[in-house]
């Protein structure tokens, strides 16, 4: 594994690690507040990024494959979190650190697979509308915006 896997693989496990932690010591209280930017939850913000942000992944493989990634525009995003909002209401803090340990052991054990040819292959995201490298992508989806979600997480409940 090359240095830079290496160190892609520990920001990514000391950020699942640390929503994992934030996750499992959410009060009842806390776990109901709504956070302020994304308008939803604690928990469906935790489970949006559980579910949601890890499943990148697919975006992640299609690029180190050299396939086409979905023609997604922020609108369809933005529609499609709004119907997870809806859909996972009522999850709970056991569904979504089941998924954190799933989904992430499933994420960090891909990424330890990647060479650093992988990790430079770029494709067009219409969402972001240009080219992406497979590591942009898992540092903007996963480090940057789940990063901005736990950040938000944390503000609704240290208040």
């Amino acid at each position: 594994m090359s240095q830079r896997t290496k160190e892609l693989v520990a920001r990514f496990t000391g950020f699942n690690n640390e929503f994992i932690a934030f996750v499992d010591n959410c009060s009842d209280e806390d776990w109901r507040k709504v956070c302020s930017g994304e308008g939803w939850t604690v928990g469906v913000v935790a489970h949006h990024v559980a579910a949601g942000h890890f499943g990148a992944i697919d975006f992640v493989r299609m690029i180190v494959a050299g396939e086409a990634i979905p023609e997604i525009t922020m609108e369809a995003i933005d529609q499609m979190n709004a119907q997870h909002a809806k859909e996972h209401t009522n999850c709970t803090r056991e569904e979504v650190l089941a998924l954190l340990r799933k989904n992430g052991s499933a994420f960090a054990g891909y990424l330890e697979g990647l060479s650093e040819a992988d990790l430079g292959r770029t494709g067009y995201f219409a969402a972001i509308g240009g080219d992406v490298s497979a590591q942009q992508l898992i540092e903007m989806v996963i480090l940057q915006s789940g990063g901005e979600h736990l950040d938000s997480m944390k503000a609704v409940t240290w208040t």
